[in-house]
């Protein structure tokens, strides 16, 4: 018995490694997904302005990195339950009540990214032919942030779900 004990901690320990390190990997990707984003837009502003001389390259990247942002965004949102309250049903259900709800909530945003994924591979696979001019890569490497970023989110909802109940978080300045 006491072995079975220990590799179920092993196996949540690998889990809980897993989980860290994904999402904090998922984080800083966004941040320096972000970052270059603001870097291009501002050497656009730069080299359009002042040199008058505009760059191709800097708005199709800004482009790709803020789409690049947004879907990971969602999927570090998603992890820290920002999108899963549900605020104003939490506070008239019982706390066992709360739990069904918290179910009913991952399974539709786990269907609904589902259905994102599969979408976004569609996409991503309909234009695998196509460059972006200023680019010269595949629009497909940008477009295939939404299957990835839905696949990912659906991960962080199930890991936000496996932690057990969560009290909603009412934000007191919109009341």
């Amino acid at each position: 018995m006491a072995r079975v004990g220990t590799q179920q901690d092993t196996i949540l320990a690998f889990f809980r490694f897993l989980d860290r390190t994904l999402f904090r990997l998922v984080s800083v990707l966004t941040q320096l997904l972000l970052l270059s984003a603001v870097a291009a837009g501002f050497y656009q502003v730069i080299a359009r302005f002042v040199l008058e001389s505009p760059a191709d390259w800097s708005e199709a990247w800004t482009r790709a990195a803020l789409i690049w942002t947004v879907m990971l965004g969602i999927v570090l949102a998603f992890r820290h339950g920002a999108m899963l309250s549900v605020e104003m049903l939490h506070g008239f259900l019982g706390s066992r009540n709360k739990r069904r709800l918290e179910h009913v909530i991952l399974v539709i945003c786990v269907g609904f990214l589902g259905f994102l994924a599969w979408v976004g591979a569609q996409m991503t696979y309909r234009v695998r032919f196509q460059t972006t001019p200023s680019l010269e890569m595949s629009i497909s490497w940008i477009y295939i942030a939404i299957p990835i970023g839905a696949t990912l989110a659906i991960l962080a909802v199930i890991a936000y779900w496996a932690e057990g109940p969560h009290e909603a978080v009412v934000d007191e300045t919109t009341l």
